[in-house]
Order: structure tokens, then C-alpha cells, then sequence
């Protein structure tokens, strides 16, 4: 049971990374993901109007804004704990 969470915290953590590294520039504009269109400040529009793709494009956003310091955090106490114990 503990190998299987432990894989879950690994696979959770490489997915965030992953996210976490999507240049807007160079990725996500190219693809049609970009978060450049204006959109309505908050309460100004209803949830129900996003599309799949939009609220998608604002989970990467907050992801690549909100756990950037958190996931240097998290590589180090990884990294740490791989070389410790490996």
C-alpha cells in the first residue's frame, strides 16, 4: 500500500511539473492554449459559459502562477529524499 501512495505523490508531482514548465510563448500560444483573450473580472460572468478548453487554459495558468515557489519545494525535499534513502 505505501509503494503504491508513494508512486501516486511521484506521478502527481512529475504531472505538475509538467504543467508547470508549458512556456505560453513558445507552447501555448502556437496550439490555441494561450490565456491572452481578456475575460471577465471575477463575478462578472457566469461559470456555466466556460467551455472544457477555457477553464483548462485558467488550470495551467494558476498552476504555473500559484505552485511555482511550492514545487521548488517539493523537487528539493524529492531530490533530497531520493539521494538519502534512493
Amino acid at each position: 500500500m505505501f509503494f503504491a501512495f508513494g508512486n501516486l505523490i511521484y506521478i502527481s508531482v512529475l504531472l505538475v511539473n509538467a504543467i508547470a514548465i508549458l512556456s505560453e510563448d513558445r507552447f501555448l500560444a502556437r496550439v490555441g492554449w494561450s490565456n491572452t483573450v481578456s475575460e471577465p473580472a471575477f463575478g462578472a460572468g457566469s461559470a456555466g459559459d466556460a467551455s472544457i478548453k477555457n477553464k483548462l487554459i485558467n488550470l495551467t495558468t494558476s498552476v504555473r502562477t500559484l505552485m511555482r515557489i511550492p514545487l521548488i519545494v517539493i523537487n528539493s525535499i524529492l531530490i533530497v529524499y531520493e539521494v538519502i534513502l534512493g
